[in-house]
C-alpha cells in the first residue's frame, strides 16, 4: 500500500522489517525443531530426505487441524460474542459508531467461518502428500467434484450452496450458478470466474 500511494522509502522499510520477522520465525522454528535443521543435504540417506519431509508435513498437518478446529472457531465466538455485549453495550451510547463496530465483529465472524474448510482443505491436502511420500499412492483429486460446491482457486475459500454468502445477498440454499456474475470472494476479493467445481482431496492408486 505505501509503494501505491507513492511512498518508495516506507514501502522498502516494511518489506525490510517482514523480512527480518520471517527470519525471526525461522530461528524460533530452528530451537523448536533442531531435528529438522540440516547442515550438508548431500550427507542425508533417501530414508533420512524422507524421514524429514514427513516430519515437515506433520507438522504442517499439525498446524493446519488446530487452526480449523480450535483457532479459528475460537475467534469466530470471540467475535460473536464482543458483538452481542461490547458492541451492543456501546449501542447505547453511539449508535452509528456501535452499529459499524457490530457490522465488523459480524464480518470477523463471518470470515473466521468461511477459513474453519480452507483449513481443513489444506490439512486434508497435507495428509494425502505425507500418505503419497510414504509410497502408498499419488496424491490426487476425486474423479468428480462435490455436488453443488466450489472452490476460490486463489486462496480456498469453498462456496457451499448450504450456507450461502448471506452478507452478500446469497440466502442458504443459492446454487453457484445463480450467483450474479459481479459477485466476489468474500475472503480475497477474487470474481466468481476463478471458481472452479470443488474436488476433494484424494489418493490416487500408482498407475
Amino acid at each position: 500500500m505505501a509503494k501505491q500511494v507513492g511512498n518508495a522509502e516506507l514501502a522498502k522499510l516494511f518489506r525490510d522489517t517482514a523480512a527480518q520477522e520471517t527470519e525471526h520465525a525461522f530461528a524460533h522454528f530452528r530451537l523448536l525443531h533442531p531435528e529438522l535443521v540440516i547442515d550438508d543435504p548431500a550427507s542425508l540417506s533417501e530414508a533420512q530426505k524422507q524421514g524429514l519431509l514427513s516430519r515437515c508435513l506433520e507438522l504442517a498437518i499439525e498446524g493446519e487441524t488446530y487452526e480449523y478446529t480450535t483457532m479459528y472457531p475460537e475467534f469466530a465466538a470471540q467475535a460473536r460474542a464482543d458483538r452481542d455485549s461490547g458492541a451492543e453495550a456501546e449501542f447505547q451510547e453511539q449508535i452509528d459508531e456501535s452499529k459499524d463496530h457490530a457490522g465488523i465483529f459480524r464480518t470477523a465472524a463471518k470470515n473466521f467461518g468461511l477459513l474453519t474448510p480452507i483449513e481443513q482443505h489444506h490439512a486434508e491436502r497435507y495428509g494425502i502428500a505425507l500418505e503419497a511420500l510414504n509410497g502408498k499412492g499419488v496424491a490426487g483429486e476425486a474423479a468428480q467434484p462435490v455436488a453443488g460446491q466450489w472452490i476460490c482457486k486463489l486462496c480456498s475459500m469453498i462456496y457451499d450452496p448450504a450456507v450461502g454468502d448471506p452478507d452478500s445477498g446469497l440466502t442458504p440454499g443459492t446454487p453457484f450458478e445463480a450467483i450474479p456474475d459481479d459477485w466476489r470472494c468474500p475472503i480475497c476479493g477474487a470474481r466468481k470466474a476463478s471458481f472452479v467445481p470443488y474436488r476433494e482431496p484424494e489418493l490416487l492408486a500408482v498407475a
